[in-house]
């Protein structure tokens, strides 16, 4: 049986299995596969400005976000650790949450400019607030992101590291945002999937809030799949 790092799901194993691809994992997990960062891993998400990042409560419940900063904003501490700050945001605290559940991470670094590649790095991961970190790594940068300041840091200790390969990865290049006249006419961040908040009228009802709470319509049964079709 061939020796790896990888730590492979059982369902990963049995679909391998079904689909003759055992040999072809096992090489990819040989090769590619880290129980830590390796030198270059390291320089790579130095020069990151985003990160995709997932995370699971404990049902199992999945939320995926992104995070972005300076080039560097998410640390590397040492081969088996990464921090990145979490800043005040909208107060839901998705991630944060799901990870006081289920302290398991899952992260995605791409580069879409250079040399178009990805990096995968999943592990434990904890919570600590910026007094706890500084005191064991006090060299980390203070003013990474100018005027703001950490709420607490997400901590990844790496349990696996490996290659996103570059097939199919766009090209992308880095450019100011555009500002007032040139820039096009959208809804504000709050409004734009959802609309404008309902308004109030004189009698203190909001307008469609009764129709908005009505329970939806049953759905029709589900339908089997034709002959033929396959799952994605």
């Amino acid at each position: 049986m061939t020796r790896h790092h990888a730590t492979p799901s059982q369902g990963e194993r049995a679909l391998q299995s079904h689909l003759g691809t055992s040999e072809r994992a096992d090489a990819f997990y040989d090769r590619q596969v880290r129980p830590y960062l390796t030198a270059d891993m390291g320089d790579f998400i130095r020069r990151q400005s985003m990160v995709f990042v997932s995370t699971a409560d404990a049902r199992g419940n999945c939320d995926s976000t992104f995070r972005g900063g300076p080039p560097g904003f998410v640390t590397v501490l040492d081969d088996s650790t990464l921090a990145y700050p979490e800043y005040r945001g909208n107060g839901v605290m998705a991630s944060a949450g799901n990870i006081t559940e289920n302290p398991h991470i899952g992260l995605l670094f791409m580069d879409f400019t250079r040399d178009h590649i990805g990096l995968h790095v999943n592990g434990g991961v904890q919570l600590v607030s910026d007094q706890e970190l500084r005191a064991v790594h006090p060299w980390v940068p203070a003013d990474s992101a100018p005027g703001r300041y950490p709420v607490m840091w997400t901590l990844i200790s790496v349990h696996e590291a490996y290659v996103h390969c570059s097939k199919h990865i766009p090209h992308l290049e880095p450019a100011p945002r555009p500002l007032g006249l040139a820039r096009a006419p959208r809804p504000k961040d709050a409004e734009y999937f959802t609309g404008p908040a309902p308004q109030p009228v004189a009698n203190g009802t909001v307008p469609g809030y009764l129709e908005h709470t009505r329970p939806a319509p049953a759905m029709p049964p589900a339908m089997p799949p034709p002959i033929g079709s396959h799952d994605r």
